[in-house]
């Protein structure tokens, strides 16, 4: 797990978090949950920025891709902007691993994680 992508966290309750940083990408083909962009998880949403849709969407998404329940999903941070941080309720060592594997393999040198191999 990345510690500039995620951190663990402890509610109140006493049940444990995952915080992690996302990239949303509105109006895309198609909804997908992977890759990095800097030090967030990129989320592609096809809802457009307005009025929180591509936000909620963006939750929804993010809920599924860790197979956890949409109420288990917490916007943090950026409500109004394409840089959140979520809380997602769970076995944190469950979701650090599917955290790893949405990320995919850290950047070569030569290649930017923002933009993919070079063309």
């Amino acid at each position: 797990m990345d510690a500039n992508l995620a951190v663990v966290t402890h509610g109140r309750a006493g049940g444990s978090r995952l915080r992690v940083a996302v990239r949303v990408r509105p109006g895309a083909a198609r909804t997908a949950v992977g890759g990095r962009r800097g030090d967030a998880l990129v989320v592609r949403v096809t809802a457009r920025p307005t009025g929180g849709a591509a936000t909620l969407a963006a939750l929804r998404a993010v809920a599924g891709a860790f197979g956890v329940a949409r109420s288990d999903v917490t916007l943090v941070t950026g409500a109004a902007s394409r840089d959140k941080v979520v809380d997602i309720a769970g076995s944190p060592a469950t979701l650090a691993r599917r955290l790893d594997e949405l990320l995919g393999p850290p950047a070569s040198p030569g290649r930017s994680a923002a933009t993919g191999p070079p063309t």
